[in-house]
């Protein structure tokens, strides 16, 4: 708990500097891969939501900028932060992958009783070589490992393989407007680079702090999927300042890094599942209302959130075709006229640059039941 006279930043205050780290106040003109790296990833479970995650970010935003920069594998999908596929530059790739090994090995012992008798060092060479012989999926590695350690879970192999590689997802997977199955080799073969040391957990915090803060020693824990850190704040505390949020638990933060007025308006912004906005705190309530806390899925089913002054407010789904495209919204609150009318223009926009569709309509509906 902080000490002492930091000063205290209500929820709003928190949201709007959020709101403005994550560039979800305005759209901002600036590089596809500069606002990739900017945000320290995209999470990417999915493959289109990196670019809904850049559309609402960015000015003039088009999808075949990002699919481009896959193409010249200047950035790639690689599990790194929570042990999920995140979309990063190729230098994020190669340095915070090795930051998040310890995680990595983590996730292993999940897999221990199905791994018993079976040489991790021997399975990483004989998996790099299958993956840089050829891209393989993840059926394929089990197959091909399975000979040498029969008595062993065969997806437990793959997994196996997977968290002791750095392991990249190949195009055309991720690509806008394509499809392909996952095949995967590692980062070092398809960015035709040596290993690189891991990112400097201090300059890791640094920049997780320009894209999140102010936050928690446990906020950023949570977003790297690491533990122990707070040593790590402690050496920077010099060259941080300090913070309270309204329960007393202290949020560090850059000198220098944009803390808006808290009634600095926040326009609506349609944001797709996993969007890290919603994922990079231990306590999302800067952005999650409490009242809507586990409302943006159901079970394993996560769906698009609406933010309206900056809040989660709605959520939305795409029914797309090549005749036309619908989005319908469900307000998880009543929401006033404005903010509808607000909320349809942004869909429409969206649905101008995001969709082929010659013909689209935005609905107000309900298609979520949460069993009230």
């Amino acid at each position: 708990m902080a000490t002492g006279c930091a000063p205290v930043l209500s929820t709003r205050a928190l949201n709007r500097a959020t709101m403005e780290r994550q560039l979800l106040l305005r759209r901002t003109a600036v590089p596809v891969k500069d606002a990739v790296g900017r945000l320290v990833g995209l999470q990417a479970q999915n493959t289109r939501p990196p670019y809904f995650q850049l559309y609402s970010r960015l000015e003039g935003f088009d999808p075949a900028a990002l699919s481009a920069l896959m193409e010249s594998r200047e950035v790639v999908r690689i599990v790194t932060l929570r042990s999920t596929i995140h979309t990063h530059t190729a230098e994020d790739a190669l340095t915070l992958r090795p930051l998040v090994q310890p995680a990595r090995d983590r996730e292993l012992n999940v897999f221990r009783s199905g791994l018993a008798g079976v040489d991790l060092d021997r399975l990483a060479t004989l998996a790099r070589e299958l993956v840089e012989e050829r891209p393989r999926s993840m059926k394929e590695l089990r197959e091909a490992l399975l000979p040498h350690w029969p008595q062993a879970d065969p997806r437990a192999l793959a997994v196996a393989a997977r968290c002791r590689l750095p392991l990249v997802q190949v195009t055309p997977r991720g690509l806008w407007g394509r499809s392909g199955q996952v095949a995967l080799t590692t980062a070092e073969h398809w960015l035709d680079s040596a290993p690189r040391p891991a990112a400097s957990p201090d300059a890791t915090v640094l920049r997780y702090l320009g894209a999140f803060g102010p936050a928690s020693v446990k906020d950023m824990q949570m977003w790297a999927g690491l533990t122990r850190m707070r040593e790590v704040f402690e050496r920077l505390r010099p060259r941080l300042v300090t913070f309270r949020d309204e329960n007393g638990v202290e949020l560090f933060d850059l000198p220098e890094a944009p803390r808006p007025d808290p009634d600095t308006p926040a326009p609506p912004r349609f944001l797709p599942e996993f969007d890290n906005v919603l994922l990079g705190h231990a306590d999302r309530t800067r952005v999650i209302p409490p009242a809507y806390r586990g409302r943006n899925g159901v079970g394993n089913q996560a769906y698009g959130t609406v933010l309206a002054d900056g809040f989660l407010a709605a959520l939305w789904r795409l029914d797309a075709s090549a005749d036309d495209a619908v989005v319908t919204v469900q307000a998880l609150g009543e929401l006033d006229r404005t903010t509808r009318e607000e909320i349809t223009q942004e869909a429409v926009e969206m649905l101008t640059v995001m969709s082929p569709a010659p013909a689209y309509d935005v609905r107000f509906d309900t298609f979520v039941d949460f069993g009230d």
